[in-house]
């Protein structure tokens, strides 16, 4: 296995376990804010998408998922979701409300595949490219892409958690 093939399988697991959430989140639950946090499990699911699409758009220098996609207007969140989520202030994160988590894992799962296509145009070499100096060490197109990755896998985790509480 080489470092693409990690990549492609370590997002391609994302994809499977956003899948595994279907029919799993009930509307309540969608947009409960536990211990009165900002970030409710919609949010979670959204900031998931948004932190792949948008991250690999700009590595890729491609149109979002969320805009081809039409995300904003399936969603219901419009403008409001067309941000990343990073620096939310409180009112921001919980302006992030669904009445479907279905919408969300859909996003999800698109801006995976669309992660997984981006993958395919590169070679081992590329991800030693440095694509930010504004960090110290610079950071790398791979190491990026394992950043992409290891948030995703956060989030999810925490949708789950999340999802095994009492309310």
């Amino acid at each position: 296995m080489n470092a693409l093939d990690i990549l492609n399988d370590s997002i391609t697991r994302i994809g499977e376990y956003a899948d595994s959430l279907r029919g799993k989140i009930t509307a309540d639950q969608l947009n409960w804010h536990p211990c009165d946090h900002d970030n409710s499990i919609a949010w979670l699911l959204w900031h998931t998408g948004r932190e792949i699409d948008l991250q690999v758009a700009h590595l890729w220098n491609a149109t979002q998922v969320w805009e081809s996609g039409s995300y904003g207007e399936k969603t219901g969140l419009g403008k409001a979701g067309a941000h990343i989520g990073y620096g939310h202030t409180p009112e921001e994160a919980r302006a992030i409300v669904a009445d479907d988590a279905s919408v969300l894992l859909d996003y999800i799962v698109d801006s995976v595949d669309f992660f997984k296509a981006y993958l395919v145009t590169l070679s081992d070499e590329d991800l030693d490219e440095i694509i930010d100096r504004n960090w110290d060490p610079a950071v790398s197109r791979g190491a990026r892409l394992v950043s992409i990755v290891d948030d995703a896998a956060q989030h999810i985790g925490q949708v789950q958690y999340v999802l095994g509480m009492k309310k």
